[in-house]
């Protein structure tokens, strides 16, 4: 595909997400960045807000398989993984596959469940494949989970783990409507739901298509060096007890690729590393206590400004298709 198709491709999607989710230009723009990275999303934000509203609407954009599970406290692994299920007529165990197995899997309100569940999606985040009864199955392709969260602060939700929040490629928030948008929603909303409209307007070969348009987009020895650079000082940082892993700056680097996409531009610039740190690093990064003064470990306002302190000490390379 060559870019031009790929940038109408792109403006359909967005397009077609904005005719549900009004005013959130950076946060559809992110999460498209995101599924044509090929990671997975992270929506956390206040209840009401239009998280799933955002999953669905992107879900729905695309031509593809698309399951949701509802994440509740009494939820099992393998009420989402799926569970092998002894045939007595064949006189054997057949596999029956649970939700996961979808290209779009929307994972509504995902801290509401214990821990033990959340850890079920461990493996096909990152491998894409499900191991249930010593069985392997590998899961559809593309495959992209998005995911909703209240704040940890709020009733009845428990703290992602470490391991479960650094697959996620990115988190985002939706933050409350403008008054324009407010009342444009209310308006629009009163006799009919937009997304009962909603028609795919790429189809999933189109999408496989355009990821790999995005893993063709170059990135310079220059670029690659600045954004190991930054994860580096994550690590030495006196103010955070955790830094970005390994597979963060991997993902950060594809998520700077798709945004180059997107752009219009077959080459990566430092501008695009920068841009994405605060989604990317933001989740995975846990400050001292000392730093997160009430002893929260998933304050967000201190990463924010530690994370903007590191980019600005990080020197930007210079050079070819890397300069700034």
């Amino acid at each position: 595909m060559d870019y031009d198709d790929f940038y109408r491709f792109s403006r359909d999607i967005v397009h077609s997400i904005e005719t549900v989710i009004d005013g959130k230009r950076d946060a559809v723009e992110m999460a498209l960045t995101v599924l044509l990275a090929e990671g997975h999303l992270l929506i956390e934000d206040v209840p009401g807000v239009g998280k799933t509203m955002l999953a669905r609407a992107l879900a729905k954009s695309v031509d593809c398989t698309v399951n949701r599970i509802q994440f509740t406290p009494d939820l099992l692994p393998s009420d989402i993984t799926g569970v092998s299920i002894y045939n007595q007529v064949e006189r054997e165990f057949e596999f029956k596959p649970g939700p996961i197995f979808a290209n779009i899997v929307i994972g509504d309100e995902i801290n509401r469940a214990s821990p033990k569940t959340q850890s079920a999606l461990l493996e096909s985040m990152e491998e894409g494949q499900v191991t249930v009864d010593g069985a392997t199955s590998l899961l559809a392709s593309p495959f992209t989970v998005i995911a909703t969260q209240n704040p940890v602060e709020m009733e009845g939700t428990y703290p992602l783990p470490e391991a479960q929040r650094d697959r996620f490629m990115a988190r985002i928030s939706m933050g409350y409507p403008d008054e324009t948008a407010e009342l444009g929603m209310l308006r629009s909303r009163e006799s009919a739901a937009p997304l009962d409209d909603l028609r795919p307007v790429v189809s999933t070969v189109q999408l496989i298509a355009m990821i790999e348009t995005v893993r063709r987009v170059f990135v310079s020895p220059a670029v690659e060096q600045y954004t190991v650079r930054i994860a580096q000082a994550t690590r030495a940082d006196r103010d955070l007890r955790l830094g970005a892993s390994p597979r963060a700056t991997l993902q950060l680097v594809r998520a700077a690729k798709a945004r180059a996409a997107l752009d219009g531009r077959e080459f990566v610039l430092p501008d695009d590393i920068d841009a994405l740190t605060g989604a990317v690093l933001g989740h995975r990064l846990i400050p001292t206590t000392r730093i997160s003064g009430n002893g929260n470990p998933f304050a967000t306002g201190a990463v924010t400004d530690i994370i903007a302190r590191i980019v600005a000490a990080t020197p930007v390379p210079l050079g070819a298709a890397g300069q700034a």
